[in-house]
């Protein structure tokens, strides 16, 4: 692997200097806002034709407009997308015609109070991990016809503090628990990234996940309700706390950079590969996430509950 010189407090325009993109296509999920908004302007910025998809259609196609005007690209779209809604990702999917080289699965919810889908679904392991399961699965002929296409999954360093409830994975059995919750959805985000970088290997999609640190100032801790004070630029100490400038750059690093060209199935933090997780410690990739029985062992789940990839 290429070294890469960049470190916690690189940002998504650091990373995507001198990087051409001109000619290849990407979609960001949730760019109406935060990490998502900046790695589309950081992806745009370099010539891409970025697709911004949120839940709301006008807010993404205002985000697109801005981001056309930031960056002098006029080819940046809005379109909506609700990975909450399987028939949503199917029209989204639908509409997409020609090659997909970069898929940015950013979107997500974290602590959300305990709702469900109209399928039954814990919505924070159905809008985290099923839609975007769904949603790259119905991509995967358009990500094939790229020949050197790259996914890329916005996990959180919150896997940690769970693994996938396999026997229970919509709390059905067990009083719902909202951060247990999120680190399975966030879990799932991980093995996703593991299987299918198995599974597409021969198809030249490269497949990673990430850790974008912790990011004050953006719509997903919404349901927190008071922010840590204390700020640890390093990361040394636990989890690195991050601009959103800062924050979007590992993202930005996978989607674009040739400095991980031909990297798959791995997970990253700060820029860097992630080491094994410590206990104790708000940092690295807990073994039960990147375990290939585990990936496995989801894909199947994740097909059956879904009826996506069958």
């Amino acid at each position: 692997m290429n070294e890469i010189p960049f470190g916690p407090q690189s940002t998504a325009a650091e990373v995507i200097a001198g990087v051409d993109l001109t000619g290849r296509r990407a979609i960001v999920t949730g760019a109406a806002g935060g990490l998502g908004r900046e790695t589309a302007r950081a992806l745009a910025s370099a010539g891409a034709e970025v697709t911004l998809a949120a839940r709301r259609l006008d807010a993404a196609d205002t985000v697109a407009r801005e981001i056309a005007a930031e960056t002098g690209n006029p080819q940046v779209h809005g379109a909506q997308l609700d990975l909450a809604d399987p028939a949503s990702i199917a029209r989204f999917a639908q509409s997409w015609s020609g090659p997909l080289h970069i898929l940015v699965n950013n979107a997500g919810i974290m602590a959300t109070p305990e709702q469900r889908t109209p399928e039954g679904r814990e919505l924070q392991f159905a809008t985290n991990h099923l839609g975007h399961f769904a949603l790259a699965v119905r991509l995967h002929d358009a990500l094939a016809a790229a020949g050197d296409a790259r996914v890329v999954v916005v996990s959180s360093v919150g896997h940690v503090n769970g693994p996938v409830r396999f026997e229970d994975p919509d709390f059905t059995k067990e009083p719902y628990e909202p951060w247990l919750a999120y680190a399975q959805s966030k879990t799932a985000n991980v093995l996703f990234a593991v299987e299918a970088a198995k599974r597409w290997a021969a198809d030249g999609i490269a497949v990673n996940a990430l850790n974008p640190g912790r990011i004050w100032g953006t719509n997903l801790g919404r349901h927190i309700e008071t922010p840590p004070t204390s700020f640890d630029p390093t990361g040394k100490t636990g989890v690195t706390e991050k601009s959103i400038e800062q924050g979007a750059a590992t993202s930005t690093l996978l989607a674009a950079s040739p400095l991980v060209e031909g990297i798959t199935g791995a997970y990253f933090e700060d820029c860097q590969v992630a080491e094994p997780h410590v206990p104790g410690v708000r940092r690295g990739v807990a073994d039960y996430a990147v375990d290939p029985d585990n990936a496995r062992r989801l894909w199947d789940l994740s097909v059956e509950l879904t009826g996506v990839g069958a």
